[in-house]
C-alpha cells in the first residue's frame, strides 16, 4: 500500500509516520508514504495556494488551480491511479468499517485542507469524502493521520500479530461492532479494586463468556447507539435492552 499526502505543511506527516506501530510497518515494507507540497504546484513567486472568496466573508480558500493541477498529476505517477479522499463536513463519517474498506487499496491520496476551506470546485477531483467528527480543525493533517493510523494498524502483519485487531472497538463495525470488553494486568488489587476472579480462574471457555457479556454491558453503558447494529443473539439482545434502560434515564442523558 501507498499513502499519501497532499498538503502546505508535508513535514508534519513524517514524525508520526516514522514512529511506533506505523514506523515498524512501513519498514518492514507493509506500506510505503510520500508527502506531497501543494505549493510545488504553484507558479507565482509568493507560491500562492488561497485567496478570499467570491461574495465577500471571513478567511481565505484554497485556490482549485494548485489544487487540480497537483491531483492530477500525481495521480497520473505510476500504475495505479490513487483513491482521492478529502476532509470536508460534508462527508460521510469515518468509522472502522470505513478503515477496513480503506486497508484493501493499493494506493490512497489524502487531501489536506486549510484556511477557511477548499473552493468548491477542487472536490470534483475527489472518489471520496470523509469527516472524522463534528468539530472544527487547523487543517486536514490531523485527520489524514488519524484515518492513515487505523488503516496501517489493520494491514496484515502490522501488529506482530494478524489477530491483534479482532477484538478491538468497532473491530466489526461494518456489521454494528461492540466496544471492547474492560482489561486488567498486574497487580491484581488496586485502590480496593480487585480484577474479576474469572480472568484469574484459567478457564478459557468462562472467560471467553465473560468478555462476550462486559462488552455488550460496556456498549450498553457507554455507547448505546451501537446496540440497534450489534449482531446479538436474541438473548443477548434481551439483556442489552434491560441494561441500557437501567443505564440511561429515560430522556437517555443519565448513566448509573
Amino acid at each position: 500500500m501507498l499513502i499519501e499526502t497532499l498538503s502546505v505543511f508535508p513535514e508534519l506527516f513524517e514524525p508520526y509516520m516514522s514512529t511506533s506501530i506505523m514506523g515498524r510497518a512501513r519498514r518492514r515494507g507493509l506500506f510505503d508514504f510520500m508527502a506531497h507540497d501543494l505549493r510545488d504546484w504553484t507558479h507565482d513567486r509568493h507560491r500562492t495556494v488561497d485567496d478570499a472568496p467570491f461574495g465577500g466573508g471571513a478567511g481565505m480558500l484554497m485556490k482549485v488551480e494548485p489544487l487540480h493541477e497537483a491531483i492530477s498529476d500525481i495521480a497520473s505517477r505510476g500504475e495505479v491511479r490513487p483513491r482521492v479522499v478529502f476532509f470536508t463536513p460534508c462527508g460521510g463519517t469515518f468509522t472502522q468499517g470505513v478503515a477496513q474498506r480503506l486497508s484493501r487499496a493499493e494506493r490512497i491520496l489524502f487531501v489536506c485542507g486549510r484556511y477557511e476551506g477548499m473552493d468548491e470546485r477542487a472536490y470534483d477531483m475527489a472518489d471520496e469524502r470523509l469527516s472524522i467528527g463534528d468539530y472544527v480543525l487547523t487543517g486536514g493533517e490531523l485527520p489524514a493521520m488519524v484515518v492513515s493510523d487505523a488503516i496501517v494498524r489493520l494491514l496484515p502483519g502490522a501488529l506482530g500479530n494478524d489477530m491483534g485487531s479482532v477484538d478491538e472497538s468497532f473491530s466489526t463495525a461494518e456489521d454494528g461492532g461492540l466496544l471492547e470488553y474492560e482489561q486488567y494486568t498486574r497487580p491484581a488489587q488496586f485502590n480496593g479494586r480487585s480484577v474479576p476472579d474469572v480472568l484469574l480462574s484459567g478457564d478459557h471457555a468462562k472467560v471467553d463468556a465473560w468478555r462476550r457479556a462486559n462488552a455488550i454491558e460496556r456498549t450498553c453503558r457507554w455507547r448505546p447507539d451501537l446496540i440497534a447494529d450489534a449482531r446479538l443473539s436474541d438473548e443477548e439482545r434481551a439483556r442489552a435492552e434491560a441494561l441500557i434502560a437501567r443505564f440511561h434515564d429515560a430522556d437517555g442523558g443519565g448513566r448509573a
